[in-house]
This record gives C-alpha cells, structure tokens and sequence, in this order.
C-alpha cells in the first residue's frame, strides 16, 4: 500500500459495548480490502478472521464478523490487497544469506571510489592479516541488469586501488556462479599469500591471469573464477585456501536472510538442494530457540557437490547418508520439517555441465555432451533405497539426457505412482522438458519444482550454445501444467522478487535482450498458485498456500492486486505487511 494507504493500515474503531462484552479477544477480522484466497474455488472475499493463529472465517465482512464475535479486534485493510503467504520451493536461503553476511556488500558500488571506501571501512575494523572477502558487483546471481561493467571504469579495481583500501589485509572481490567465464580481483597481499606472481603462467587450465606490460599480475583473474560450479583445478585450489564458508555467520547470515524474504512476502520454504545436514541443524537450532521467521521444510542431499570442498563418496558413505535422511523424517511439526533425500545429477549449463543428447560449446568454444555430477548408478542406488524404505525422493535434473536417464531408472521400478505415504516424488529444475520427457513424468506421478530464473536468465545463453531449436523446450510451464502436474515455483539465483516471476510466467522472457521467450505464458490465477497452494499441494504441507478456514494464518497484504493490475506494474507489487500464523513479521502490524 504505498504512502498514504500505511496510514490507512490502522485498527478500526470498536465501540464500547463492544468491548464491554467481551468476547475472544485473539480474534482479528481484517476487512476494508480484497481477499484473494487462492482455495480450490479461487474465491474472493471482503473480509478475513483470525484466532489463535488460523484462518477462522473468510467471506463477505457481515458474516466474517459475525463469526468472528462482538470481542474481535476490527483492522481495516484502507483498500489493501490480502493473499496467502508465498511458499518458495528452491531458495537457497541458507546458502545465500550465509555465504553473504561477512562479506563486503559491493553489490550496489557506482566505482572504484566506492570500492575502496567500503573496503578500508572493513580494514578498519579487521585485525591485520585477516581476509577481507567482497561481494561481486551488480545484480546477483546473474549480473545481467546490472554488473561490474556498469562501474564508471567499466572494469573492477586492480591491485593498487585494492591496496589503497586495505594494505594490511589481503582482499578478494568474489565472482559467484552461476557466470562462466567471470571475472574476480584481489590486493597484493592476497596475490602474495595465494602465489600468484610474475612466474605464474598467463593461463593455467581455464584461468587467465591478468598481466600488465612489465609481466607483474594485476589483480584480475578471467574465466572459470566462481566460487562454486566452477570445477576449475587451479581456482579450485586457491578457493579452498580462502575463508569462503565462515561457520560462525550461518545463524545470524539465515536470520537476515528469512527478513529479507519476508519482505518480499515469503512465510514458507523449501530447502532441498544441497543441503548437507549440518546444515539442516542450524535450521532446527532456529526452530528450538523460536527464532524461525518462515516456515521451514528440508530434504538433505544423498551427495552434496559443487562446492570446492565436496570430494566424491564411497559406496558405504552414499549408504550411510541414505539412512541418515531416512531416519531424520519428521512431519510433526508446524515450523520446521524434514522429508525425504535428494539426490542430484544436476549439472548447470554455464559451465558446460548440463548432460545433453547433441554435443554443445563449453564456455571456452569445446565441444562437450556435459556430465553427471553423481552417477546414473547412485542416482539408481538412491532410487531403490527410497522405494524400499519409504522414503520420499526429490531429483534435481537439467538437461535432456540427463532427465531421460533418470526418467528410465524410475520407469524400471515398474510402479505407479511413484509416492511415500501419498507424497508423490518430486522432480526439480527439469529445465529441458520436451513433450516425451513430460509424458513420461506425469505418467509417473511425480511433482515438478522449477524457476522462472532459468528462463529470464539463461534463455540468451541456451540460445548461443544449444540452438533455437530447444527454447520451445526450456522452462515450458503450459506444457507442464496442461500435462496435468502439479507444478511449484522457486527462485533460485534470482530475480528474488517473487511478483517479477509471476510476471515472467505470464510473459515469459530473456533478460539479457528483453525478448519474449519462446515459450507460451499461464494465466496469472496459475501463476500465482505455483507459489501458493500448488506449492503447498507438492510440499504436502497441508494447512498452507491457501486462506481458507482452519490453515495456518499465513498472510500478506500488498499495495495493488497482482491478478488485476497492469502486467508491467506487477514486478513492482510492494509488500506493506507479512504475517505468519497471524503474527506479524514485517511492516505494520494491522492489529495496532
């Protein structure tokens, strides 16, 4: 509700008789707006009452209110728009907000100035010799609106400017995947601790070391530099000599996180790629100390990769972490939650990973097929183990061949559909869907989690290396949803703003030109419901994703209607107030 209508967030007046008798003052009855509740008949109401947490009557505001009692604290909405709390199935919020919270924020710079301010900021605060890690500059994680291109250099800093800001620290600014190749810079002393010097040669592996004209390195570092996905030898080598996971910002790094997502009126997610159980821990040490802002289901991966520090497992380890998610199980209660395993052949295009039936260009102009990250033999092993021992399976998939392989493995099973208790199985990403590899996963039975992301950020890029001729198969959600799968939505590496993928998945499109995609979009009731009750639905987290009576209150109120506001206005739908079991998270609190 933007400027004036924060004013009109207010609770309205109640009479003295009204309160004089009394009545069930836990009670909330928000009316004043419109009521969007995502149910099974995508019904409209005017007004909505909350008691003890849950939705106790959604309707017209006569009725509501008089379900509600005469005691009810009356909110009026001043033409607010209500919807159900969104529910993002691929967030890595753990990931992200951890790796980030001891980093230098970079992200917004304008030029080196800024740069060095920033970081001599830090230094003065950082005992000597410590290092000083940065964000990359621009728009995380693609770096497509904006990057450090757009700086007033057109270039990051090299080594002198860096040691202007920190002389006695060693410095290194970042380059995150998924972008190969990339670019990432550091200080002197961070060349002299890594030994990069006049001997080392301009290129090692898929690593070019920038020089200036005396031979001396500037700083600068091009090509497979990430700091995960990168699977570069060299840069593997010195990532694994920096501090880039520091234990100790997890906790308050995840707590950042879930308010920055609660602003954009997420209340529950979805963590189940790469998520080791160390991990999941710090999740249930937020749950013990009531510190969840977000209602939290995880599933550990069977084996973790990607990062510099993941070293393939042994058959008897691949067991072990087997049993360890199955007996990790527990549905029971309301805020955190672990279900199931995944596991994940998953291998990101960028780089060259995706597994593909025709060979395609690596970054770097090589022909290359992609590959496995985990074997189609421990993708088969976890595949029996989950049918044997109940337990619900998530797998991650990218490209053709690789989902056509594991597509058959599930078909070996002979059984359908493919279920633990109910909860059918789920397959994620499954980015190249052509019409067969659809066919065989409905018939299957299995759930589908996937991203906007990949579309609106790869689209330019499966063009350049795989060919037109698979757009129609990328990220194509009519298909998916008229093949009859339930289908979720996440966000993955971005954008973060949730109303920004809806708009893509009514319009679809590739950021890097703003072309249209080409795939066609859904309606925006559907889109909407792929981050409501349809990721409730797969989740089966039953008494979310919609505000009918009796779920969870789970709630946000925006400023315009995302079914009805002008499509080009809809990214820039703003968040007033999140709550969750009708407390609220973020904004103002519409019950004072």
């Amino acid at each position: 509700m933007g400027g004036e209508r924060h004013q009109a967030l207010k609770e309205a007046p109640i009479g003295d008789r009204q309160r004089k008798h009394g009545g069930p003052t836990d009670t909330t009855v928000l009316v004043g707006g419109r009521i969007i509740t995502c149910d099974e008949r995508g019904a409209i109401a005017e007004a909505i009452a909350i008691r003890d947490g849950r939705v106790l009557a959604v309707g017209d505001s006569d009725t509501v209110r008089a379900q509600a009692g005469t005691g009810a604290r009356v909110a009026d909405l001043g033409g607010g728009i209500v919807i159900p709390g969104l529910i993002d199935t691929h967030p890595h919020l753990m990931h992200f907000g951890a790796l980030a919270e001891p980093l230098v924020d970079l992200t917004d710079v304008s030029c080196h100035e800024d740069i060095v301010a920033r970081i001599a900021a830090r230094a003065a605060v950082t005992p000597p010799g410590e290092w000083i890690m940065t964000t990359p500059v621009g728009e995380p994680h693609y770096f497509i609106r904006r990057s450090y291109r757009d700086l007033v250099e057109g270039v990051l800093p090299h080594r002198d400017v860096l040691d202007r800001a920190a002389p006695r620290h060693p410095v290194f600014i970042q380059a995150w995947a998924p972008v190969v190749p990339n670019v990432c810079a550091m200080n002197s002393l961070a060349l002299d601790l890594l030994d990069i010097g006049h001997a080392t040669p301009d290129r090692v592996g898929d690593v070019w070391i920038e020089k200036d004209a005396a031979g001396r390195p500037t700083g600068r570092l091009h090509g497979s530099v990430t700091n995960y996905y990168c699977d570069d030898p060299f840069v593997n080598g010195l990532l694994r000599r920096l501090p880039l996971l520091q234990p100790e910002a997890i906790i308050p790094g995840t707590r950042r996180a879930m308010r920055a997502f609660n602003a954009l009126g997420v209340t529950a997610v979805y963590e189940a790629h790469l998520m080791t159980f160390s991990l999941i821990e710090f999740y249930r040490s937020l749950r013990d100390q009531d510190q969840l802002t977000l209602r939290v289901l995880c599933a550990p991966e069977a084996e973790p990769f990607g990062v510099v520090w993941s070293d393939p497992l042994q058959p008897p380890g691949y067991r072990e972490r087997l049993d360890r998610a199955r007996d990790l199980t527990d549905r029971s209660d309301h805020m955190f939650r672990v279900d199931g395993v995944t596991v994940s052949p998953y291998g990101p295009c960028w780089p060259g990973f995706a597994r593909m039936r025709e060979a395609y260009q690596d970054p770097y102009g090589r022909q290359t097929r992609g590959r496995s990250t985990v074997s189609l033999e421990k993708v088969g092993q976890a595949i029996r183990y989950c049918h044997e021992k109940g337990v619900r399976l998530n797998i991650v998939t990218s490209g053709q061949a690789e989902t056509d392989g594991v597509l058959g493995r599930l078909e070996e099973l002979g059984h359908v559909p493919l279920t633990t208790d109910g909860r059918a199985w789920l397959l994620q990403h499954f980015s190249f869907a052509e019409p067969d590899l659809v066919r065989r996963a409905a018939a299957l039975g299995l759930d589908i989690t996937t991203t906007m992301s990949f579309s609106w950020g790869k689209g330019e890029l499966v063009r350049e290396r795989f060919g037109d001729h698979l757009l129609p198969d990328f990220i194509p959600l009519a298909r998916l949803l008229e093949s009859g799968l339930h289908v979720a939505a996440g966000t993955d590496w971005g954008p973060k703003n949730v109303f920004e993928h809806i708009a893509l998945a009514v319009e679809p499109r590739y950021a890097a030109g703003g072309d249209a995609a080409a795939t066609p979009g859904i309606s925006r009731r559907r889109a909407l419901a792929m981050w409501t009750s349809e990721a409730a639905h797969v989740l089966r987290w039953d008494d979310i994703g919609s505000l009918r009576p009796g779920n969870h209150a789970d709630l946000v109120i925006l400023d315009r209607d995302p079914l009805a506001c002008p499509l080009d206005e809809l990214p820039g739908t703003q968040v007033v107030t999140t709550m969750l079991g009708g407390k609220t998270v973020t904004g103002p609190d519409p019950t004072e």
